[in-house]
């Protein structure tokens, strides 16, 4: 009997096909002959000046304004580990990143997730939970695209959560490695653009050039700034100059709009197979997020669902899941798949949403929910 092909519905990394190999390879001969003794020497933790002006520049902010580190993750976990003190509440959608959840679990906090609804987060929730007197030392979000259910948050409630972090003075913390990963429709304000004394910006270059160059950055406030270098300076130095440079030499030579413009020609196919398969397969079984960019379509199953036999069974028949409990800071996700569709083809999507439809245990309980 021939083995099945696994088919990865786990993390969500980019195509190989994605990288611009010989354009980097050309970047890096190009940085070490212009910044060789500078990339290749200890630095300043704040990260290569270049690039931190044009990211300070397209944020509207500052280059003192901006760090640049070894992927926006440990950008987190420092902010984490400077702001929180054991007991401490942070905020998170939920579902959220699940290694966001882990980074502030592990700086001491008390993670409370926030129901997250097709427009982001419930904010009748946050609210009253603010008005009832707790008080979040940050709020931790991801409005576009979210890891890990593909929801945009409603222009609105960006506004709203500026507001609520002004009035009650905690941190909003938007991650934004998938803006720019739009393939329809027109991109909504920052949570940034509202309060930009009140909000920690986050992105990286990960899924828009390459994760293995591990260049992501933060835009603080001017008084989160300069302790938040003094912490990376104290963790690690500073992270690669080289690798930043890179960046820099990339975008300097206008290769990243073109760019991005071939991974949405890339991408755009593969959300739509996703799409056209999950409306196939799991209109009575299912619902989920429509997004129209990003790397997820996040999938909540209908009926009572163990997520050891949903992995299990899912195994069985080819595919490779995460545990969706993972993304639930309060408990539960056993009925929740996070669906990653970049760095698969349009046929192995097909396929993967056909073989997924087809778990005993995913028939008997459409079965059951539609009784």
């Amino acid at each position: 009997m021939t083995s099945l092909s696994i088919i990865p519905f786990t993390r969500g990394v980019p195509p190989a096909e994605s990288f611009p190999k010989a354009k980097l390879a050309e970047c890096a001969t190009a940085v070490l002959m212009e910044y060789g003794d500078e990339v290749l020497q200890y630095a300043a933790a704040q990260g290569f000046r270049p690039l931190r002006a044009h990211i300070a520049a397209e944020a509207g902010a500052h280059e003192d304004q901006v760090i640049v580190g070894q992927g926006s993750l440990q950008l987190l976990d420092l902010l984490a580990r400077m702001m929180i003190r054991p007991g401490d509440v942070a905020y998170t959608e939920e579902p959220s990143y699940d290694r966001a959840i882990t980074v502030l679990r592990r700086a001491g906090a008390r993670v409370v997730g926030i129901p997250l609804q097709d427009d982001g987060p419930d904010m009748q929730v946050v609210e009253e939970r603010l008005q009832n007197g707790e008080r979040p030392v940050l709020f931790y979000l991801v409005p576009d695209f979210q890891n890990p259910s593909g929801s945009v948050m409603a222009a609105w409630k960006r506004q709203r959560v500026a507001e609520l972090a002004r009035e009650y003075q905690f941190w909003a913390v938007e991650d934004l490695p998938y803006r720019r990963l739009r393939y329809r429709g027109t991109d909504l304000p920052t949570l940034r653009d509202f309060a930009p004394e009140r909000v920690v910006q986050m992105s990286s270059y990960s899924k828009l050039i390459s994760p293995g160059l591990r260049v992501g950055y933060a835009v603080l406030p001017f008084d989160l700034a300069g302790p938040l270098a003094k912490m990376a300076e104290d963790t690690y130095i500073n992270a690669s100059y080289l690798n930043q440079a890179v960046v820099y030499e990339f975008i300097r030579r206008g290769w990243l709009e073109p760019h991005l413009e071939y991974l949405r020609t890339l991408y755009r196919p593969r959300l739509e197979a996703m799409l056209d398969a999950l409306e196939e397969h799991f209109v009575n079984q299912a619902t989920w997020q429509r997004p129209d960019g990003g790397f997820f379509v996040g999938l909540y199953l209908n009926g009572s669902v163990r997520a050891e036999d949903l992995l299990r069974q899912a195994s069985e028949v080819g595919i490779r899941l995460t545990d969706g409990r993972g993304f639930f800071a309060n408990g539960g996700g056993d009925g929740f798949i996070r669906l990653p569709f970049c760095a698969l083809t349009p046929e192995e999507i097909r396929e993967g949403i056909r073989r997924l439809a087809s778990i005993p245990l995913l028939s008997m309980s459409a079965e059951v929910a539609e009784e």
